[in-house]
């Protein structure tokens, strides 16, 4: 116990020096942008850009202060959970953000969490069956996640499930109904990748002499499966999951604008629009926070399932 402890408190310390790389890269980056904030205030304002008001607004917004305190003033203002004040609506970004997250998170994690539980039973009866007709349909879903274009899956959706069939309704995220659609849109490429690894995985799994022995004393297959071979090959596919979930959460912007779904990445697409820099920021520093998360959040399960991994950590290897 005390050995996954200190896992976990190492992993929060590598992921301190990541997090503060990732503000000083996305702050850095819209400094570097051709376009003026203080210009694009004025512009998505609707008032006349003028040195005066120009100068005065940069005074307003601190532009007018050398680099690095406007980045500690930033950081500052993050560590408070305050990510300033929208350019064009006026309005503080934390609370629209806190109004757009939950359907934001609940697309990412529906997505993540339908293909979890389609890939792993797909991925075993793929391995079980190797060369048959389950393993050569997993072979054509890999082939089409990785060449179907998301945004084309999710018209041909659109026009066969809620145009002709009228089954899922097309936009909004009133009920559960609104996120199916989306959510198999995000999902479908990540089932083709999930049962693949894993049907690799059990595949490399099946030929250990463990599992030989286990079969000569009689153990059945989907037994020896399920309490000995599944724990280690689907190792691959929980790393892939920690990764894919910041990618999940970035993805969402096409999606939700897709199905006019009122969740951050709309907010975002929006906000580049009209170079609103506070929101632009504040939406790379929350990607960041996801993906560095999801990473942690694998490398604990990858602990529980392979304790090896923490008294390695624990001798300080």
């Amino acid at each position: 116990m005390m050995q996954m402890l200190f896992y976990i408190l190492k992993r929060f310390a590598i992921m301190a020096p990541v997090l503060l790389g990732a503000t000083f890269v996305s702050f850095l980056l819209l400094r570097l942008t051709p376009v003026d904030p203080a210009k694009a205030y004025l512009s998505v304002s609707n008032i006349i850009p003028t040195e005066q008001t120009i100068n005065a607004v940069r005074a307003q917004l601190g532009l007018d202060r050398p680099f690095w305190p406007q980045y500690g003033h930033w950081l500052w203002q993050l560590c408070r959970l305050d990510f300033g004040t929208s350019f064009f609506s006026k309005l503080s970004v934390s609370r629209e953000l806190v109004a757009r997250l939950p359907v934001t998170a609940t697309l990412a994690l529906l997505s993540l969490a339908i293909a979890i539980i389609i890939s792993i039973p797909l991925g075993i009866a793929a391995a079980l069956r190797k060369n048959h007709l389950i393993d050569h349909v997993c072979r054509l879903l890999a082939f089409l996640g990785a060449s179907v274009p998301q945004f084309w899956l999710a018209y041909l959706l659109i026009y066969f499930l809620s145009v002709k069939l009228n089954w899922f309704p097309l936009q909004g995220a009133d009920s559960w109904l609104h996120f199916v659609l989306p959510s198999v849109t995000l999902a479908f490429a990540l089932i083709a990748t999930y049962s693949r690894l894993l049907r690799t995985g059990l595949l490399e799994s099946l030929d250990e002499p463990f599992v030989l022995y286990a079969r000569a004393r009689g153990i059945g297959t989907f037994t020896v499966v399920g309490r000995h071979v599944l724990r280690h090959a689907i190792r691959p596919v929980v790393t892939a999951a920690g990764m894919n979930l910041g990618k999940l959460f970035a993805g969402t912007v096409i999606v939700e604008q897709i199905f006019s779904m009122p969740g951050i990445g709309v907010f975002f697409l929006e906000s580049v629009y009209h170079r609103d820099y506070p929101v632009i920021q504040s939406f790379i520093f929350i990607t960041v926070v996801v993906f560095v998360l999801g990473n942690l959040a694998a490398d604990v399960i990858q602990a529980y399932l392979d304790p090896r991994l923490t008294q390695e950590t624990g001798k300080g290897e």
